[in-house]
């Protein structure tokens, strides 16, 4: 099997196998006897790695069951902590994201887009310049990689008091991440993204202003996501970050080698082939369009002959149509319909390369006939 489909999950490392292992057996951490005092000091090393490794507080950590449940939680707890109902989102944000802000339209919240360009990239930021409830921008897109400028935005809406969340779901374990160097109020990161368990997400928080809760309950985690943590898979999330961390300069100038190669393969070889990925962009990620092909029919081809790519997010049930990413950013059915978005990681090889480079041309060919 050739699996170069990254971005929507990479697979977990061997030290959170063996860190989840090793914990599965904790209790309840908010328990007062020794073997919850025990669990508790574990979860809280998990923690302080987290937050060592992220530029963040121990106290700023907060654990969640995914970077959609920390992506809802940011959004729609900070606009209810907010006197204020305007919201500021990009066009292009995760649906975990864009969903939230959506909800709170049909609440009242008066929403300001912020439009992109069809590199990708939002350069307009001055809607960030008049205050906000809530204000929100990806730090890479999930679906072309595109870098978006997260410094500028917080620091235009830090100028005049409105809280930023900064979905970086797909940045963290892939770029430097320093959340008090950013300035940002909040920000999500997912687990099983940079080798981690599923169903574990991350959302650093400021202690001041910060999000009212979604759920309530226990009041776990600063009472801003109540429930039982679960330690194993927080420790098996700190052991996975760490590897993440520690490999990320080596890795990323692999893998960008390793794009960059087939990037020029495909667009010397396959004709009329455009590369929607535009720098500044994750170095693993590579989107392509091949106007007049069908993207289902791209896919299924591939997964024929053992290699595993995407049509763009992997959150969309199923469905292959005209992703909104590229709808925002100008790009019409005849090129859109045609997306496949392949993405690298730490198992990615050269041989995986050559094997996708040996397939692609005759696959586009056959799915253009479709």
């Amino acid at each position: 099997m050739t699996y170069l489909d990254h971005a929507a999950t990479t697979p977990m490392r061997a030290c959170a196998i063996e860190a989840l292992a090793k914990h599965a057996g904790a209790v309840n951490p908010a328990s007062q006897y020794a073997s919850g005092r025990k669990a508790n000091a574990v979860l809280q090393e998990a923690r302080e790695q987290i937050a060592q490794l992220l530029g963040a507080d121990p106290v700023e950590v907060i654990f969640t069951g995914s970077g959609t449940e920390a992506d809802n939680i940011a959004v729609r707890g900070l606009y209810a902590a907010s006197e204020l109902d305007r919201v500021v989102a990009s066009t292009i944000e995760h649906p975990a994201v864009l969903e939230s802000v959506h909800a709170l339209e049909r609440t009242g919240a008066k929403v300001d887009w912020l439009s992109v360009g069809r590199d990708g990239h939002v350069t307009d930021l001055s809607a960030l310049d008049t205050p906000a409830a809530v204000a929100t921008l990806m730090w890479a897109n999930n679906e072309t990689g595109a870098v978006q400028p997260v410094e500028e935005a917080a620091r235009r809406a830090q100028a005049v008091g409105t809280p930023l969340h900064v979905d970086a779901v797909q940045a963290v374990g892939r770029i430097p991440v320093d959340f008090h160097a950013l300035g940002a109020t909040t920000l999500a990161a997912s687990a099983h993204k940079f080798g981690g368990p599923r169903g574990t997400g991350l959302l650093l928080a400021q202690r001041s202003p910060a999000p009212q809760p979604v759920i309530v309950g226990g009041g776990q985690e600063r009472g801003i996501r109540s429930g039982t943590v679960d330690v194993a898979s927080a420790a098996a999330t700190a052991a996975a970050l760490a590897e993440a961390v520690g490999e990320m300069e080596a890795e990323t100038a692999r893998v960008r080698q390793l794009r960059d190669h087939l990037a020029k393969f495909i667009l010397a070889t396959i004709p009329n082939a455009v590369m929607t990925t535009q720098e500044p962009a994750l170095p693993g990620h590579a989107h392509f369009m091949f106007p007049g092909a069908n993207a289902d029919a791209m896919i299924m081809l591939l997964d024929q002959q053992g290699v595993e790519v995407s049509a763009g997010s992997a959150c969309s049930a199923g469905v292959i149509r005209l992703s909104g990413v590229l709808e925002a950013m100008g790009i019409g059915p005849e090129e859109g319909m045609g997306a496949l978005r392949i993405t690298f990681g730490r198992t990615t090889t050269a041989e995986d390369i050559e094997t996708i480079k040996a397939l692609l041309p005759d696959v586009v060919e056959r799915a253009r006939l479709v």
